[in-house]
């Protein structure tokens, strides 16, 4: 899909807050709420936009804790890597997959309760997938910055 100026103008206003109203946008944006609301459906419709999400304040819902865990696989089979990723996806807990280069094959953002739901997470993770070599865990100590936005240059640089 081509994205004009206005395209990722609002692709840019909606990854900041995805609430705002038609009315809000066509404020920031120079077109009309009809024309943004039809922009954005065309952008759902596309895959542009895969979802939208509430960003909730952890201190507000049990202070969960969050871990970055590097992740070594045994072999880098295409049946097993399939398998693995296929069992990160279906974790809730697991709230991010990265297959990375390096010394790690994935990176994990990982978010539980507490240490132990952590460590029965992980035991489950390991007696589930044979394929993992090893893996370590970063503990995070405070949460600095969080999100998802992607940058979006208001030109067609591509």
């Amino acid at each position: 899909m081509k994205l004009d100026r206005f395209d990722r103008q609002l692709l840019n206003l909606v990854q900041e807050d995805a609430g705002q109203t038609a009315d809000q946008l066509a404020e920031q944006v120079a077109l009309s709420p009809s024309a943004i609301q039809r922009r954005l459906r065309r952008m759902r419709e596309q895959g542009v936009i895969v979802r939208q999400a509430a960003v909730v304040d952890p201190r507000q819902v049990g202070k969960p804790t969050f871990f970055i865990v590097a992740l070594q696989v045994e072999r880098e089979r295409p049946e097993l890597l399939a398998q693995l990723r296929r069992w990160l996806a279906g974790e809730e807990q697991v709230q991010q997959v990265f297959y990375v280069t390096g010394e790690a094959d994935f990176v994990l953002v990982v978010t539980t309760p507490d240490t132990e739901s952590y460590d029965a997470l992980m035991i489950r993770m390991v007696g589930e997938n044979p394929n993992i070599k090893r893996f370590t865990t970063n503990v995070a100590l405070s949460l600095v910055k969080r999100g998802l936005t992607i940058p979006v240059a208001l030109d067609d640089e591509e």
